[in-house]
């Protein structure tokens, strides 16, 4: 299964959500791989707890490979296997970011490479889930994982904002699902930042119920120790397993993972 989280307004908690959901995956025994296309790298500095270097294999290297006719000249082989790192955690993979995403965007772009991310993961196995983390915006990189995911979960931070943003977010990915990719589904939407104490928040959230919404039940509450987690480079189900807040993103993953 793969799944990307996107939504097009920074801030949300995508790439916390990403890895957490992920390193839960990878502590239930599956073999998990996160796909880091944000250009800020913030996936990729919690996973592996450090910058990646010169030498290092990145989804760029894949994206410039893109470039040249010779890819796909190897029907067995996707392209992405070179830029597969493991993180510290068993189970756990990584494809990192770089900043030389923003430089090929363009060339990327107008040579239509948008489908290539989805040739090449219909090409890798080996792995249970894919989690891929997307920039904070409608970009090729975010439309390409769009593109090659099954399944899309929207982080929403509850605020008036967002909620505005949400509705041309859903629509955007109703356009990607009609033009592009038939099987995309949104998972849900997922609650971040939730205070449970406080008014206006349960009524944003009671508002999207009402208009159909697809929010999930299970929400994340706001917590210091998701500060502390990034400082570490460790995920919550590792650095505080008993928290409140790691048992609230079991409970989303299992929400999700029906099981």
């Amino acid at each position: 299964m793969r799944r990307v989280i996107f939504n097009q307004k920074g801030g949300v908690g995508k790439s916390t959500i990403t890895c957490n959901l992920a390193a839960i995956n990878a502590v239930e025994g599956k073999k998990t791989l996160v796909i880091d296309l944000d250009i800020q790298g913030n996936t990729t500095q919690y996973l592996l707890g450090k910058k990646v270097t010169e030498s290092d294999k990145t989804i760029a290297h894949f994206f410039k490979d893109c470039l040249s006719l010779s890819l796909f000249g190897n029907n067995n082989n996707s392209g992405l296997e070179s830029a597969i790192h493991e993180t510290p955690f068993p189970n756990l993979y990584v494809i990192p970011s770089h900043p030389e995403l923003e430089p090929l965007q363009s060339r990327l772009e107008s040579r239509m490479k948008t489908f290539k991310l989805k040739e090449a993961l219909d090409k890798l196995t080996g792995f249970d889930n894919i989690y891929l983390d997307t920039p904070p915006v409608l970009n090729f990189y975010s439309q390409s994982a769009l593109i090659a995911a099954d399944k899309c979960l929207i982080p929403f931070d509850c605020d008036s904002f967002s909620r505005e943003a949400l509705y041309t977010l859903m629509q955007t990915i109703s356009e990607i699902k009609a033009d592009h990719n038939q099987k995309l589904e949104i998972e849900g939407i997922i609650v971040n930042q939730f205070q449970r104490q406080a008014n206006l928040p349960q009524q944003l959230v009671d508002t999207l119920i009402a208009e159909g919404l697809p929010v999930l039940g299970a929400m994340l509450s706001p917590s210091i120790k998701v500060r502390e987690s990034h400082s570490v480079s460790q995920p919550l189900v590792h650095y505080v397993p008993n928290h409140k807040l790691t048992h609230e993103y079991r409970a989303l993953y299992t929400e999700i993972h029906g099981n």
